[in-house]
């Protein structure tokens, strides 16, 4: 990778430092500071707001392949996670071109604006082909992003940072990412003209406990959207404290993090909560450390997935969805016990996507169903879940799609 772009003699502002020494020199944009994360990359056209408000997304820096990031702005409805004062999501983000100035009836600042105040360190101005062909073949890097808008930086220092962060293998970030409280939710979700309502009490027909290991919105939206009233506890909550709610269904969120670390603590829990009998839905995180309770085992993977354009296959339908994923753990379908099986599947790498417990209402996805962003193909998936809840209350199941 060039150092310097060939295009400019501007001082750069901005550098990534990778933490086999190679510097990479931009334009800062954003936050100034600098931060110790690990570097991937995103292939979503679309979402950037959503993306970078993820909490799967923390302690990562994310490189956009899309060249133009911006363009609508920014506003206070299209952020996903739970808590947003305390900056849940991405700590930084890679840009090819400078960011526009919005042009959408929905933006209420400049993307540069609600970075600083988000308090994300940023660069633009370089090759992210290059850079994202980089992290293919030799892995997500940890990394150093720093910006300052002086142009002034200690190389070495950096270096040696980078070099020296650990990295998110056994890194517990669920406690984090997590509220941290227990609170309820009724907002539906978003319609076109209209934004958000919120659930009438007379509406909820289900109570679903949705353990927030960084939860997103729109998960929590999309449940809500079905009737159900949620409650979402922290992390670490114990199965004493859900089944004190005594819910209809249990939720295990997604979240950041190495799962295995994060469940020294949530894994004996989910435990307790198979035994129940209860429907339980996992996504992301939460489907890996469900993969971990059944006995199964994770591991990190070389380039993750993130993106809006993931093809994965459903094995209960048979079909092929295109998918939304954020994740760089996976779930070793070679190691799921007797009993265990293997829903869905990824049609680009053949990672496990999905499982489920034979003979008991108890399954869980890798990708993001719940679409935001990226397509709506698994938004049945949510379906499924309460049909899980109204086949033990003797209801007729809904039509999945």
């Amino acid at each position: 990778m060039t150092a310097t772009p060939p295009w400019t003699t501007e001082k750069p502002t901005a550098m990534l430092v990778l933490a086999d020494g190679t510097v990479i020199e931009g334009k800062g944009i954003g936050a100034t500071g600098k931060v110790q994360a690990e570097v991937c990359f995103n292939t979503a056209l679309t979402g950037y707001q959503e993306i970078l408000t993820d909490p799967s997304y923390l302690d990562q820096i994310v490189t956009f392949t899309f060249p133009h990031i911006g363009n609508i702005g920014a506003n206070d409805e299209d952020i996903e996670d739970l808590t947003p004062a305390a900056r849940h999501g991405a700590v930084g983000v890679i840009f090819k071109a400078d960011i526009t100035d919005p042009s959408n009836f929905r933006a209420a600042r400049h993307l540069d604006q609600w970075l600083k105040a988000r308090g994300i360190i940023g660069m633009c101005g370089i090759d992210t082909r290059a850079l994202t062909v980089w992290i293919r073949d030799n892995g997500m890097p940890n990394a150093v992003i720093a910006h300052d808008p002086g142009g002034v930086f200690d190389i070495d220092t950096l270096k040696a940072e980078a070099k020296a962060w650990s990295g998110l293998e056994g890194l517990d970030l669920a406690k984090v990412a997590s509220s941290g409280q227990s609170s309820n939710w009724d907002e539906k979700p978003w319609v076109w003209n209209e934004g958000f309502d919120d659930l009438a009490e007379t509406d909820m027909k289900y109570h679903i406990v949705a353990l927030d290991y960084g939860v997103k919105r729109n998960i929590l939206r999309l449940l809500a959207g079905l009737g159900c009233k949620v409650t979402v506890l922290p992390a670490t909550a114990s199965a004493e404290d859900v089944l004190a709610h005594k819910p209809d269904g249990v939720f295990l969120s997604n979240g950041p993090g190495d799962p295995a670390a994060t469940g020294t603590y949530a894994v004996p829990v989910i435990k307790q909560l198979i035994e129940t009998g209860l429907p339980i839905f996992g996504i992301c995180l939460g489907h890996q450390m469900l993969g971990l309770a059944l006995g199964a085992t994770t591991a990190k993977m070389h380039q993750g997935h993130h993106g809006a354009n993931h093809p994965v296959k459903d094995h209960t339908t048979g079909k092929v969805e295109i998918v939304s994923m954020n994740h760089g753990f996976a779930v070793d379908s070679k190691s799921l016990p007797q009993g265990v099986e293997e829903t869905h599947v990824s049609l680009f790498d053949g990672t496990n996507c999905g499982l489920r417990v034979v003979g008991k209402p108890i399954f869980s996805v890798q990708h993001h169903p719940e679409a935001s962003p990226g397509p709506q193909d698994s938004h049945y998936l949510f379906r499924r879940f309460i049909n899980l809840v109204r086949e033990r209350k003797g209801e007729p199941a809904l039509t999945e799609r």
